[in-house]
């Protein structure tokens, strides 16, 4: 039995960002992760997908020059991306630098699947060891995969084999079309992959607002994209060289690979959580504002439920790490949570959607503007399809929401997200000054269209 001062079990982003800051505090600190350190984000997730991206996007930058500054001829090539993943994002799918910079700090790092096994103790690999002061669950999520007839068994992807792939493939099926299924679909098929997205609500980027979701389903068919929404896949079929989808009207997909990416859930049946009276059979670990999950104990990232994102995982490693110390800070708010889907053109949003809004009872006014009728989106020239969309309370006249579909729609959003979380009053942003020519300057645009 090893006694410290706190344990992580999950060394993702959170956790890991947890455990460091713990013990560069003085604490002993135990961090437990059956996997890789650092999680899905810097292995198969925002840093080696957005390389993949920025790859694709400069495919498709270098097919527009053509009428605006010359002439360029296009060879997609598969393996840069690949070889810079491998050495440059993930070291081989290789955690020593992570786990060296956790122990550097002065932790120890133990790795095998951990369990709690009551209050203040946790079982990994048959020992257990307890904590003084703090237990602190990170441990992230997975992809889901649906009940679909004949999909288990076959050789489809998830983000993890589309990541670690050495080669595009002829043709593609994209099970899914939210944030993972649209940014993947579009890279695979500027590297001249023929993709299918399937996505059984009525748009893509259903989670979204659907001014947004058409700009993307736009987008998604310059880029040659067969797109079928409003459908479920029923049964799914490999003959050892090509996927078969079937869908709800009869209808067939086929593709040389399947990718499912229908969404993530937070991993709980074996963390054990019944035995520090938690129920095991929920969807996350319900926490406090300042992410106590039990005495404690704490909780941080995917199996919170408050959004599979690396910076929310970030943002309340910072909280429980105050808490733990007993340290002054505000708790959690998550009013002004910001979410980037990075398609071409990408799709910033923060706070609140227009029907989340009108669904809590808000009394809202609606502003939008394209962004191809600002100055700048002119100038940009091919590509610069977009809108900026605002949503007001009119009781506080403050912004509770906003979203822009734009090239650097992600960095746009940044001034919205400042806005909604600083609750400044609308009045106040429909007189402020806005430089020309950008692609902010629309917001002002969407500001005089309120209705």
């Amino acid at each position: 039995m090893t006694e410290v001062d706190a344990i992580v079990v999950g060394m993702g982003v959170g956790g890991e960002e947890v455990a460091g800051r713990l013990a560069e505090a003085g604490l002993e600190v135990l961090g437990i992760d059956g996997g890789l350190v650092g999680g899905e984000c810097p292995y198969w997730g925002c840093i080696p997908s957005k390389m993949m991206i920025r790859a694709a996007n400069l495919i498709a930058d270098a097919r527009r020059l053509e009428g605006i500054g010359g002439f360029v001829q296009v060879t997609p090539d598969w393996a840069p991306v690949a070889r810079r993943i491998r050495t440059e994002a993930t070291d081989g799918w290789d955690d020593k630098v992570a786990v060296d910079r956790f122990t550097g700090k002065g932790g120890t790092f133990v790795r095998g699947r951990a369990r709690l096994a009551g209050p203040g103790k946790v079982e990994v690999d048959g020992e257990v060891h307890t904590a003084r002061r703090a237990i602190v669950l990170g441990t992230g999520g997975a992809p889901t995969i649906p009940p679909i007839e004949g999909l288990a068994g076959t050789p489809y992807w998830t983000n993890r084999e589309a990541i670690e792939t050495e080669s595009a493939p002829s043709s593609l099926i994209v099970l899914g079309g939210g944030a993972i299924g649209v940014e993947l679909a579009q890279v695979f098929a500027r590297f001249g992959t023929k993709v299918s997205v399937v996505e059984a609500a009525d748009r893509l980027l259903p989670a979204e607002e659907p001014e947004a979701s058409e700009v993307v389903h736009e987008a998604l068919g310059e880029d040659d994209i067969a797109m079928v929404v409003g459908r479920k896949a029923v049964k799914v079929a490999h003959d050892g060289q090509e996927f078969t989808v079937t869908l709800d009207d009869g209808a067939t997909v086929r593709g040389e690979r399947l990718l499912v990416a229908v969404g993530r859930h937070a991993e709980l049946g074996d963390l054990g959580l019944d035995t520090v009276g938690l129920d095991p059979k929920g969807k996350a670990v319900s926490v406090d504002g300042h992410m106590r999950a039990g005495e404690n104990l704490w909780a941080v990232g995917d199996v919170t439920g408050h959004g599979q994102f690396t910076h929310v995982a970030m943002y309340q490693a910072a909280v429980a790490v105050r808490a733990i110390l007993d340290q002054p800070g505000p708790p959690a708010d998550y009013r002004a949570l910001p979410r980037v889907t990075f398609t071409d053109p990408e799709v910033g949003a923060v706070g609140l959607t227009e029907a989340q809004a009108r669904e809590a009872g808000l009394n809202v006014h609606v502003g939008t503007t394209q962004i191809p009728t600002s100055a700048r989106g002119w100038i940009y020239g091919d590509g610069n399809e977009g809108v900026v969309k605002l949503v007001v309370d009119t009781d506080r006249d403050i912004l509770v929401g906003a979203t822009v579909a734009a090239p650097a729609g992600g960095e746009t959003m940044g001034a919205l997200a400042v806005a909604v979380y600083g609750e400044v009053p609308f009045s106040s942003l429909r007189h402020m000054m806005y430089a020309y020519p950008t692609f902010y300057r629309a917001i002002e645009d969407a500001l005089k269209h309120m209705k």
